[in-house]
């Protein structure tokens, strides 16, 4: 089974990627139900309060995705893509989370962890702070209005620590969105395809 995940900050563009390499790939697509956690745009108005909320919720739907998704697919398709990993619940729950809250999810992580697939390809779309407010402008969801640079900052600072520890994968790829366009040029996927298929890692270099 190819396993592909697609990570980066908010608004580096995982879902559409992961969308364009589906199409190619005729990939099983697994994209995070994120409009489904009635608790997103209530952590936008009252971070403190609806932290733990928040991340527990997301923690058990990234889970029953993978869990259920991934399994389910390698039986009728050759690869499979999702724009997120398991561990992105621990990289936000990292900033989001105080002490005693972290360490309850970080139990319930670790129990859940060894039950999720690992990937055997990733892709981390590189975008600078700057770049992705902009993103996040442009596409209009109310509630991400509230989002600051400071914890877009902090959530970069997280997933590079994490990055760091991503082993096992057969290729490990780093897109830089200010040099790529996979809308406006799918030349890009299409190089990016075959750098998937050879078992590529490194800088893509469009």
């Amino acid at each position: 089974m190819n396993f592909l995940v697609i990570e980066g900050n908010i608004g580096a563009g995982k879902t559409t990627l992961a969308q364009i390499l589906a199409e190619r790939l005729e990939a099983h697509l697994v994209l995070e139900k994120f409009a489904d956690n009635p608790f997103l745009p209530a952590f936008y108005q009252n971070p403190d309060r609806f932290a733990f909320s928040l991340e527990m919720f997301f923690l058990a739907e990234r889970y029953h995705q993978l869990h259920r998704e991934v399994a389910q697919a390698q039986l009728f398709h050759p690869w499979t893509i999702a724009d997120f990993a398991f561990e992105r619940s621990a990289v936000f729950a990292s900033v989001t989370l105080k002490d005693h809250e972290l360490e309850v999810f970080q139990r319930v992580f670790s129990f859940l962890k060894p039950h999720v697939p690992h990937p055997t390809h990733f892709i981390w779309l590189e975008e600078s702070v700057s770049g992705l407010m902009l993103s996040i402008l442009k596409r209009g969801r109310p509630f991400e209005l509230l989002i600051t640079e400071d914890y877009l900052r902090k959530i970069d600072e997280q997933y590079k620590a994490w990055l760091c520890t991503v082993s096992h994968v057969k290729s490990f790829i780093t897109v830089s969105r200010a040099e790529t366009d996979f809308v406006k040029f799918p030349e890009l996927a299409d190089k990016l395809v075959d750098w998937l298929r050879e078992g590529r890692s490194g800088f893509f270099v469009p």
